[in-house]
């Protein structure tokens, strides 16, 4: 009948509203869970990328502190490359002194041996000082051509060594720590014979003679 009223007891009716409300609240908590997850995955990719800038900075940092460890110590050692190359010049011009002074002349002359003395004894204590700076001395004669730190001036015909040995210094180079303050200015063999290669002379036999020859001479005998 149209007149009949719906019983707010029946437990069909009951059933059916409380069904409705918990969708609802199933659907509510489902957008909150869902913005949940959202703003959790946010702050982990904030925090990714706080973590690789910070990461980024700690190792600029360590080079920045490296690099000027590093320059501090280049300057502390080549911080005295300019003075040392001008002093050089003095004890260039104290070699010159002691080599045009002939032998003869100071062995019979007291007074220009007591000279010729005394620059020599300047000339040592001047690079015994550079030495003690990091200043050495190069001293190439007898070894391979070396472009970083010789300066080639001439070339000499020498068969007697390998082409491309030094065979003379017309002025003396100078290195500083690992550089080279100055070049040494030299004369390089040419046309000589080739180096030898490591082990060669090794797999000769000790004796020239031939097991042949070395046997008849024993039926000979």
């Amino acid at each position: 009948m149209s007149g009949e009223t719906t019983d707010p007891r029946d437990p069909k009716n009951g059933a059916a509203g409380k069904s409705g409300t918990q969708e609802k609240a199933e659907t509510e908590a489902g957008g909150a869970d869902k913005g949940a997850l959202e703003e959790l995955e946010a702050l982990a990719a904030e925090n990714a990328e706080l973590r690789d800038r910070l990461l980024r900075t700690m190792a600029e940092m360590e080079n920045l502190r490296r690099r000027t460890e590093r320059e501090k110590s280049d300057t502390a050692k080549y911080a005295v490359s300019n003075f040392a190359r001008d002093v050089l010049t003095v004890g260039d011009n104290l070699h010159r002194v002691i080599e045009h002074v002939p032998a003869e002349a100071a062995a019979n002359d007291p007074a220009l041996k007591s000279f010729l003395e005394g620059v020599e004894l300047t000339q040592r204590e001047l690079l015994n000082m550079l030495e003690r700076h990091g200043v050495k001395r190069i001293d190439p004669v007898g070894q391979r051509f070396d472009p970083n730190n010789h300066q080639a001036m001439y070339e000499v015909p020498n068969p007697d060594v390998p082409e491309g040995t030094v065979v003379d210094v017309m002025q003396a180079g100078y290195t500083i720590g690992d550089r080279c303050l100055r070049p040494a200015l030299v004369a390089v063999a040419k046309g000589g014979a080739k180096a030898a290669a490591p082990g060669k002379d090794a797999q000769k036999p000790a004796n020239d003679d031939q097991p042949g020859e070395a046997s008849s001479g024993g039926q000979q005998s």
